[in-house]
């Protein structure tokens, strides 16, 4: 229990006095005399009475004092911790990332999936969204509102940006664009493609080359299984059926835009190795949270303060309406 006005309790000690004085005083003699007892109100308060209403009001009034004393109660929780990692997730979403990698998921898909697992673990971090095809898009900003970041997430569909090609400098330039501001301690930008950069102004290593200057790292995942993939197209003949995509993944270039930011480049074989890729990553990027304690302060004097004046005013009420005192 803390007192914010501790100095109010000096005002016991003169309550405590006149309490002493008036249980040390004798009992006074009536100053009338009466000749018949019966002239006395039946409701004449004794001397056992006048002790009750003498305690109600010195309670009353010691009540009144600890409540100005302020008695407070500090409760200590810890304050919701500072984001100190800011994440882009860059998402191709050209139609190539509809192949059929992951049956009965295609590329796009099974990466949303994993992403949203990813994102589920990151609780202190703001992370963001980039969409591109052939242009980027910025789907969502960097926030910690993750349950609407996933909402957005899992509707965006193939060829989100209604571009075709695959611009990744342009994709990557624009997720660096959202974290010049950011103040976190670690930036990264997670690049998901199944292609190589043939759409843009911005080549990806002079993206990556600018990202690298802004203090971002980029990991690259390449989500392309070997030997490319079946991709379902609407034929006005036979209908809907698959055709084998050839694979056009430019691990190359991949590579080297990871290694310009001093991250990782990883290649996607199947569903399970896309959550082990994902939290690899989580754990290459865990830092250390500092959570500083805050204190809320409860007052408790209002409670306090309505027991004291309940108490005063029944001893009123005793004294002046059922014990009434006698001279």
């Amino acid at each position: 229990m803390h007192w914010a006005n501790p100095l109010w309790f000096l005002a016991l000690v003169p309550l405590g006095l006149l309490a002493w004085w008036v249980y040390r005083s004798p009992q006074k003699k009536a100053a009338l005399p009466f000749s018949d007892l019966s002239l006395i109100d039946r409701n004449a308060s004794t001397r056992k009475e006048e002790t009750i209403i003498n305690v109600l009001k010195l309670l009353a009034f010691f009540l009144m004092v600890v409540a100005m004393a302020r008695p407070q109660r500090i409760s200590t929780s810890p304050e919701p911790p500072k984001p100190v990692v800011d994440i882009i997730m860059c998402l191709d979403t050209s139609m190539s990332m509809s192949a059929l990698d992951f049956d009965p998921r295609n590329r796009l898909d099974q990466a949303k999936k994993a992403a949203e697992e990813f994102i589920a673990k990151r609780i202190h971090d703001r992370i963001g969204l980039v969409v591109f095809a052939g242009k980027a898009v910025t789907q969502c900003p960097l926030t910690l509102d993750h349950e609407s970041l996933t909402e957005f997430l899992r509707t965006i569909p193939i060829n989100a940006t209604q571009t075709d090609g695959t611009a990744i400098g342009t994709a990557l330039a624009a997720s660096s664009n959202l974290l010049t501001q950011s103040e976190a301690k670690t930036k990264i930008i997670i690049l998901l493609t199944d292609g190589r950069s043939n759409a843009g102004s911005i080549d990806p290593i002079t993206a990556s080359n600018a990202a690298k200057e802004l203090g971002i790292k980029i990991y690259a995942i390449g989500t392309a299984v070997p030997g490319g993939g079946m991709v379902p197209v609407e034929d006005p003949v036979f209908g809907k059926r698959l055709v084998q995509m050839a694979e056009d993944l430019d691990e190359t270039t991949l590579l080297e835009v990871a290694r310009v930011t001093e991250a990782k480049y990883f290649r996607v074989t199947s569903a399970k190795r896309f959550k082990e890729i994902y939290d690899e990553i989580d754990k290459l990027e865990k830092t250390k949270i500092e959570i500083e304690p805050t204190s809320k302060v409860h007052d408790s004097y209002i409670n306090i303060l309505a027991v004291s004046m309940i108490l005063f005013f029944a001893g009123a009420a005793l004294e002046s309406l059922f014990w009434k005192t006698v001279p």
